[in-house]
């Protein structure tokens, strides 16, 4: 019986990372299609931001740092950006890792929104120092841009998140509760 019990455990987690996989490769489709009616002021939602808010809420802050790290590769991958997104990508994993951890936020969509659109600015920020220091341009030339495609793109993917939160966090509670039963 135990060996029964190890083999669907296994299983489970092997579903477990499928899944995870296939959420971000999913997202990272999404980054490169511009769907209509999904875009605002010609500015798309940030998806592997709003996966990245969605699954640290859950984990812990390394945990957090490392999805942060492989989302930011993975971004820098498909736009081929000059600085990297990784940097504050793993910001942003471990600061919302460590929100939870402090339980300031609950696991509903309103708390989720407001998580994605405090990062998302966050992100852009930090994305933005980084460009004006490795091209030499002062902040004050790249915060006029600035100014204009954070708080759109914060509010576009905060707009955006429920309707990813909502399925993704409910399959990843079925699998967790699937191998919590097993143990």
């Amino acid at each position: 019986m135990q060996r029964k019990n190890q083999i669907l455990f296994d299983i489970f987690k092997i579903i477990n990372l499928l899944f995870i996989a296939i959420s971000v490769v999913i997202c990272s489709i999404l980054m490169l299609v511009d769907l209509p009616g999904v875009e605002l002021l010609e500015t798309n939602p940030n998806w592997l931001l709003i996966w990245l808010v969605s699954w640290s809420i859950q984990r812990t802050i390394w945990q957090g740092a490392i999805a942060g790290l492989a989302i930011g590769w993975i971004y820098d991958g498909i736009s081929l950006s000059s600085p990297s997104h990784a940097i504050s990508l793993v910001l942003v994993g471990m600061l919302t890792s460590a929100l939870q951890k402090q339980r300031y936020l609950g696991e509903d969509f309103i708390s989720v929104a407001i998580v994605v659109f405090f990062m998302s600015i966050f992100a852009d920020t930090i994305y933005a120092w980084q460009y004006a220091g490795e091209h030499g341009l002062r902040i004050t030339k790249i915060f006029q841009k600035y100014q204009q495609v954070a708080p759109i793109s914060a509010i576009i993917s905060s707009l955006w998140s429920p309707a990813f939160y909502y399925p993704f966090n409910l399959i990843n509670k079925k699998i967790r509760m699937q191998v919590k039963k097993i143990k």
